[in-house]
């Protein structure tokens, strides 16, 4: 089947007409119902980069008892992103592997693209419908060749027994965000907010500022061309999500000296601070709130005094907080694998609301789907109304764009420019790390 590579994956505006035959989203199927006789003998491989991968692996011993003669392994590769597109090509490629949205129009992997299979064929019967429509990614034909297995956002981890101790709620908005933080500071805690201040998307700043930037991009589409096109006059787009940033910095709330010497990396020491227990709110990404399951033993702060915590969307705006859901990865099916009837089997299994609720639920990560019930840590994300939920993909931001806006808070929020100078240099703003 040709399908074209050039523009490969864009956001589907009429994912609807790809999911005709698997019912409503409200209504997808979650029973699974096996096709082939329970004592067919199989192996399948799935090929990834993450070096332990518990929770797919526990979804192998649910699979089994479908089809306890299955024999189905996951296999971690060094240098994953270079190698893929070869061991694809390989003697023994899997049959199964990660993909990635970031890898969507990277020449680097269009060979791997093109071993992928169409998994929106209605003949393979792959219902994805329990899916937000707004993850569904296709090619430029309408051909779905990947479906997200795990989703992450941008927030804030919030120690609930500090807000249960003092007698507060959490701020749902940012006028509530400053009081609270106020009442915090007078009852002892230095920095009521804390995060790290990096770069990155994992930043303090980003996971503050970004959501709100998305969602005034997303109201703002008709000028998304000139924002991607990196055109000077589309950094106005910003001023609203900078002039918030650089009020949240002055606001007593976050003490950014702190933040830079007590918190040395991204993501561990994100965590391990955090289980210290005297952080009211802590600034972080869904990946670094993955990490926090198995850091609770490692914390002798947290093991003596434990705490319960949740993830809350960081309420930037006057109105509340945005939750921007961006896929962690990708499962595609290799076109040419020697088990691909029993590698289709599998994702049928796996893609419904119960099971990928499970895989996210050890992992976790967000998942994939409306119901946010698989683990409590998330269960605030369903109180966010749905006009401020939406996907990455949505906005039409581009990486380039994407970059220019982290490089403008990253040199806002630490004093290096002025909002009126960020605005004006878009395009052209150094991308300096600390």
């Amino acid at each position: 089947m040709k399908r074209t590579l050039g523009a490969i994956l864009t956001l589907s505006l009429t994912t609807a007409l790809l999911l005709q035959g698997c019912g409503s989203q409200k209504k997808a199927k979650d029973t699974f119902s096996p096709k082939y006789d329970k004592n067919t003998e199989f192996s399948l491989t799935v090929a990834g980069n993450y070096s332990n991968f518990e929770s797919l692996e526990a979804e192998f011993e649910r699979f089994y008892e479908y089809y306890p003669n299955a024999s189905l392994q996951y296999v971690s590769m060094d240098d994953y992103n270079n190698v893929i597109s070869s061991a694809l090509a390989g003697n023994e490629p899997p049959d199964i592997f990660i993909t990635n949205s970031w890898m969507i129009g990277n020449e680097k992997y269009d060979d791997m693209f093109k071993a992928c299979e169409v998994l929106s064929d209605p003949s393979l019967a792959i219902d994805y419908s329990c899916i937000r429509e707004s993850l569904i990614r296709t090619t430029d034909s309408g051909d779905v060749l990947m479906l997200p297995i795990f989703t992450t956002s941008y927030g804030m981890l919030v120690n609930m027994d500090i807000f249960e101790k003092e007698g507060l709620n959490v701020p749902s908005d940012y006028k509530e965000l400053v009081t609270v933080c106020e009442k915090l500071k007078s009852a002892g805690y230095d920095s009521p907010v804390m995060g790290p201040d990096a770069f990155s998307g994992s930043g303090l700043f980003n996971c503050f500022a970004y959501p709100m930037f998305a969602y005034n991009v997303l109201k703002n589409s008709d000028r998304i061309d000139s924002l991607n096109a990196l055109e000077p006059s589309s950094g106005e787009l910003m001023r609203p999500s900078l002039e918030r940033l650089n009020e949240f910095v002055n606001s007593g709330c976050i003490d950014m000296e702190k933040c830079r010497t007590e918190i040395t990396d991204e993501y561990d020491s994100v965590i391990m601070r955090f289980f210290e227990g005297d952080v009211p709110m802590m600034l972080a990404a869904g990946d670094v709130v993955s990490g926090t399951a198995k850091r609770e033993s490692k914390s002798d702060a947290f093991s003596a005094h434990p705490f319960k915590y949740r993830f809350y969307a960081a309420p930037a705006g006057d109105e509340g907080g945005y939750f921007i859901n961006s896929i962690s990865i990708c499962f595609s099916v290799n076109d040419h694998s020697r088990n691909i009837d029993m590698a289709n089997e599998f994702m049928r299994f796996l893609i419904c609301t119960k099971e990928l609720g499970n895989m996210a639920g050890l992992k976790r990560l967000i998942p994939p789907v409306d119901d946010f019930s698989a683990d409590s840590i998330y269960s605030a994300l369903d109180e966010i109304p749905d006009e401020r939920s939406f996907s990455d993909k949505e906005t039409g931001l581009m990486d380039p764009a994407v970059r220019q806006f982290r490089a403008a808070i990253y040199a806002v929020g630490n004093g290096n420019m002025t909002v009126d100078e960020a605005v004006s240099s878009y395009g052209t703003i150094p991308e300096e790390e600390k």
